[in-house]
């Protein structure tokens, strides 16, 4: 059974700030926010880029590309990040009532930063195992810039966290832009080693953890996690694409572009080395930053704008997500 991509959309709030900023607020030289961390800017929220709102906008755009009525859509994923308007609350449904996709259920799923790459592998399975369901949209916004203490060296692996909305339309039996295979990894041993550490039921929000800035991310153990994680997450990094590809029926050959995440700068050139994928087929996001799971649609909307991409394209989206969790996605792009 064929799933194609229909559309995808996003939403980049207009309010930026800068790698001169940056530098500043967390006392670091210039030439390392730019070059070691890859950041030159990346889009922060205004007073209306709520999380979810920013996801509607995308979705709004993703429908109007595709030129379907809303009421087509049979179900609506969330793929956007919990940190939103209100705990405790079901966005799906927001999402859903102010597209107008009236015929359609909706549920949130979450894989922090790998939420749209495994939001694609939960949509694909379901049209597949379920007849009722033939448009899918997943769409959803981010904002966990707004929990990251600049002034924290423990968090400055996270300063490039930005502000944005994507979305993207699946349609069963459409003849162009293939949704094919997908690979998953976590690793549950990672799993506290970045954390909000407040506002759950282990240290409930109070006045005074507000006060320490406990509402903002923070890495308990960040030799340790650093020595950890070096150990495995390129190897499993790449693993994800090589068995993505392989179940697709394709190999590293093949690739014609990869929408990867943002991420430090030598990252980014070690995985295409690895790949043996010029540079040329990605684009590193260095003037969007980090905008957790809509990294991949929207340097797939880069791409098809800067011509990278043309009919029969071999297409990796590739994440990785704190918890720990990578995986990556292979799309056949065009007719």
């Amino acid at each position: 059974m064929q799933i194609g991509i229909l559309s995808t959309g996003v939403y980049i709030p207009e309010k930026r700030i800068t790698s001169n900023e940056i530098a500043a607020r967390a006392g670091l030289p210039l030439e390392i926010v730019e070059d070691k961390m890859g950041i030159k800017e990346k889009p922060i929220p205004g007073v209306a880029d709520h999380t979810v709102e920013m996801g509607i906008c995308a979705a709004k755009t993703a429908i109007g590309k595709a030129g379907i009525d809303p009421r087509e859509i049979d179900l609506v994923i969330y793929i956007g990040e919990e940190y939103k308007e209100y705990p405790v609350w079901t966005a799906g449904i927001k999402l859903q009532h102010e597209i107008g996709a009236v015929n359609a259920w909706a549920f949130d799923t979450a894989l922090r930063c790998g939420t749209t790459v495994m939001g694609l592998k939960v949509a694909k399975d379901m049209m597949i195992a379920d007849d009722s369901i033939q448009t899918v949209l997943l769409a959803g916004g981010y904002r966990n810039g707004d929990l990251i203490n600049y002034e924290n060296p423990n968090t400055k692996f996270m300063f490039n966290l930005g502000a944005g909305g994507g979305a993207i339309i699946l349609q069963k039996d459409s003849a162009e832009n293939q949704l094919l295979e997908t690979h998953l990894m976590t690793d549950g041993a990672f799993s506290e080693d970045v954390l909000v550490t407040a506002g759950g039921t282990k240290n409930p929000m109070t006045k005074e953890a507000l006060e320490a800035g406990l509402y903002q991310f923070d890495v308990p153990d960040p030799l340790g996690m650093k020595q950890r994680l070096e150990e495995k997450s390129m190897v499993n990094f790449i693993a994800c694409i090589e068995k993505a590809l392989c179940k697709s029926g394709y190999r590293k050959e093949d690739i014609d572009y990869v929408a990867m995440l943002h991420m430090k700068r030598s990252a980014h050139t070690y995985v295409l080395d690895q790949l043996g994928v010029p540079l040329d087929k990605s684009i590193y996001l260095e003037n969007y930053g980090h905008i957790g799971q809509m990294d991949q649609i929207i340097s797939l909307e880069l791409a098809e704008r800067q011509g990278k991409l043309k009919d029969g394209s071999i297409v990796v989206f590739v994440s990785a997500g704190i918890g720990y969790a990578w995986g990556a996605t292979i799309i056949n792009w065009g007719k």
